[in-house]
């Protein structure tokens, strides 16, 4: 056996840790909102519909062509049919593991849980608002943050009102709690 064969098949599990994003802490549950368990649903299954049946089209159409080892839409299929089954492996096990959490059973409390949008100041009075998600939907451009993130832990079971304290990189920070909201039930959350 080569040694590019065992290092390769050594790496495939992590390959699995797709995009780098991070690992569940150990002993807790994959929260997602009911619309993140749709999108990354809906994602994997125009990869098993759609993206998979196009690509092994491909590569088995160039396989006919003759010299696979000069063959681009050979070896360019190939290597995107592995990132896709890698994508569809991912997804696969984190939707089976999902506790879907939906954020409206909280609608009208004033107290923070997952899903909640939550405004608060720091200590200049610069108000930030972020809404806390599942680790596979946050999206920190849209003020997503994961669950499992310094902010939403501090922030998690406080109330409107109460000032929690937050490590940073520049040391502890008091943060105040100015708003909490949820989504109406029937609302997209």
């Amino acid at each position: 056996m080569s040694k590019a064969f065992i290092s390769n098949q050594a790496s495939d599990d992590d390959e699995d840790d797709f995009q780098g994003l991070p690992p569940l802490p150990a002993g807790t549950r994959n929260y997602m909102t009911p619309q993140g368990w749709r999108q990354l649903r809906a994602e994997l299954m125009t990869l098993l519909d759609v993206e998979r049946p196009k690509v092994v089209d491909t590569v088995s159409w160039a396989a006919k062509n003759g010299d696979r080892s000069e063959n681009g839409d050979y070896l360019y299929g190939k290597k995107r049919l592995r990132e896709i089954d890698r994508r569809i492996r991912y997804l696969t096990r984190r939707l089976d593991i999902a506790e879907v959490a939906d954020p409206s059973a909280h609608h009208g409390k004033d107290q923070i849980f997952f899903g909640a949008t939550v405004t608060y100041a720091d200590p200049q009075g610069t108000e930030h608002t972020i809404t806390i998600k599942g680790i596979d939907e946050a999206d920190s451009l849209h003020g997503e943050v994961s669950w499992i993130a310094p902010i939403a832990r501090a922030l998690l079971k406080a109330r409107e009102g109460d000032e929690v304290t937050l490590m940073t990189p520049a040391g502890l920070q008091r943060i105040e709690v100015l708003e909490v909201r949820y989504p109406a039930p029937g609302e997209a959350g």
